[in-house]
């Protein structure tokens, strides 16, 4: 089960308000110098999701990925569908603003077995999570913005 911090109730509200699905809507990334992109375009595709039993599963990938339509794809081809797209798994903790994502599994293996500590803001329907990582594909620090929109029960 995901850590629950007590401090004041704040922080089980905060998980509370973190259950269920997300549907990506915003990927945008600044980097030290102040520049902003969109590495996977102005539409990117993922899910993020967070069950009461304090596990956590996130995909996504650019909006522009190539479909192949041969069976036999090449290494460049693999390497850049590798290069849009995210994904991993594992426990969640919350604490305050803040959740952590404790890695059991992850497309970049260098995650796996790691926290990956984000911040964020619920209103409404949205989820706002930024942090601050170097990235895999390229090895710069930058600030990561994900905008989520709230996915409705469809019970």
């Amino acid at each position: 089960m995901g850590e629950i911090h007590t401090d004041s109730g704040k922080s089980t509200m905060n998980q509370a308000a973190l259950l269920g699905t997300w549907k990506l809507s915003s990927y945008v990334v600044t980097a030290d110098t102040g520049e902003e992109s969109m590495p996977y375009g102005e539409h990117p595709m993922g899910f993020l999701n967070y069950s009461a039993d304090g596990r956590m599963q996130v995909i996504g990938t650019a909006s522009a990925r190539a479909a192949r339509q041969e069976s036999a794809s090449t290494d460049e081809d693999q390497v850049s569908l590798y290069r849009t797209m995210f994904a991993y798994a594992g426990r969640y903790s919350v604490a305050q603003d803040q959740v952590t994502h404790h890695v059991d599994i992850s497309w970049n293996e260098a995650w796996s077995g790691t926290d990956q500590v984000r911040n964020f803001e619920v209103r409404g329907n949205t989820l706002t999570i930024t942090s601050r990582f170097t990235d895999p594909a390229t090895g710069t620090e930058n600030l990561y913005v994900l905008i989520w929109e709230k996915v409705a029960d469809l019970r």
